[in-house]
């Protein structure tokens, strides 16, 4: 009797599952143990009791199995479509780490595709943009974070019009950048604690400022704003760097100098300036400043004035925290070129001071608003 049921259970058992299956030596140890039940009745209900157990052990297998190849499916969607948004934010070898820092950093764990990071694969690094304009200290002030070992900013990287035709192209070069895939001079061996480039206003980011400050926002890229308060010694700067690039004081054009004397020779130029536009060409600059403050004010922003750096060098602290790496001294070899009160530096300073000096712009006339 006993072994007539034995046998009924182990076919309706077999019957129950499909053959071949790859499971079966699991299959097999559970038809097994029904084997040392004794009693008709006992051994007809565990049975019962393991092909039951079994049922659900192999639903819940296969339930697992479709779970995991749905992840694997969805992963492999964002990989391919929106690779660099999946890999910033969250690497998978560290996820204990939080994704904001106590200072409102976002922090990012990129994986470039040209190379490994390694041991600082788990670095967060944080994500910048100098906003500014031509001659207002932006170079100088960008060779100044490129000072310290953890920073890489990758200078003017949308002066190639190419790069910036439309916001297609400029998304996927910022995207390129912040996943450190951008090679420049500024490259360092250390681990990147931040990454960013040195934008000009006029490049692209105000024609795609509504687009541009909605990349910023959604990425957390911190912002720095750099003003030059005296636009008139900024458009001094301008008309002298045209001069030099037309007729090259020195022989060959250089924007920047690393001497006193090669200063001094590109600052013995004195640029006579149009009075009929004068004014009007300081508002426009003015409102330009103004429109920047306002369009990118959603993000994290910091507003860093020229003429603050110059007076007060330890600000660079402030900014380097902002930035989210060890504040240090950082050093430049970038030398001043126009220094002096301004009657020196303009062919028609007293035109010009009548011209200015009933207008809003009479501040920007103040003779001791200089540094050595």
């Amino acid at each position: 009797m006993n072994e007539g049921l034995h046998k009924t259970a182990t076919a309706d058992s077999e019957m129950a599952l499909p053959s071949p299956i790859k499971h079966q030596p699991l299959l097999d140890m559970c038809i097994d143990t029904s084997k040392d039940l004794s009693g008709g009745k006992t051994s007809r209900k565990a049975s019962f009791i393991w092909r039951l157990l079994l049922s659900m052990l192999v639903v819940a297998c296969g339930l697992y199995m479709c779970f995991v190849k749905i992840n694997e499916r969805n992963f492999d969607r964002s990989f391919i479509f929106n690779n660099f948004q999946q890999v910033s934010t969250r690497h998978p070898f560290c996820s204990t780490l939080p994704n904001s820092s106590s200072t409102g950093l976002t922090q990012h764990f990129p994986r470039p595709r040209t190379y490994q990071r390694g041991d600082c694969t788990c670095t967060p690094v944080h994500y910048f943009v100098i906003l500014s304009m031509q001659r207002s200290g932006s170079g100088w002030f960008e060779t100044l974070l490129n000072n310290h070992p953890n920073i890489n900013s990758h200078g003017e990287v949308f002066s190639v019009k190419t790069r910036r035709q439309n916001f297609t192209v400029i998304s996927d070069t910022l995207d390129t950048v912040y996943n450190l895939d951008w090679s420049s001079s500024s490259n360092k061996n250390e681990c990147t604690v931040a990454v960013g480039l040195k934008w000009m206003l006029n490049q692209g980011a105000m024609e795609y400022r509504k687009e541009v400050a909605e990349y910023f926002r959604r990425r957390g890229v911190s912002v720095v704003l750099l003003i030059r308060r005296n636009a008139l010694r900024r458009l001094i700067s301008i008309l002298g760097n045209t001069f030099d690039r037309e007729k090259p004081i020195t022989g060959t054009h250089v924007s920047h100098v690393h001497s006193k004397a090669e200063a001094e020779k590109l600052a013995a130029f004195k640029p006579t300036l149009d009075l009929k536009h004068l004014a009007a060409h300081l508002k426009t600059i003015h409102d330009i400043n103004n429109d920047a403050l306002q369009t990118f004010n959603i993000t994290r922003l910091l507003v860093v004035y020229y003429e603050d750096l110059i007076k007060k060098p330890q600000r660079l602290m402030k900014i380097q925290e902002f930035l989210g790496v060890h504040p240090r001294k950082l050093e430049s070899r970038q030398v001043k070129i126009h220094v002096g009160p301004l009657s020196g530096l303009i062919a028609n300073w007293r035109e010009v001071y009548q011209e200015l000096n009933a207008t809003e712009f009479r501040s920007l006339l103040r003779q001791d608003d200089y540094y050595e």
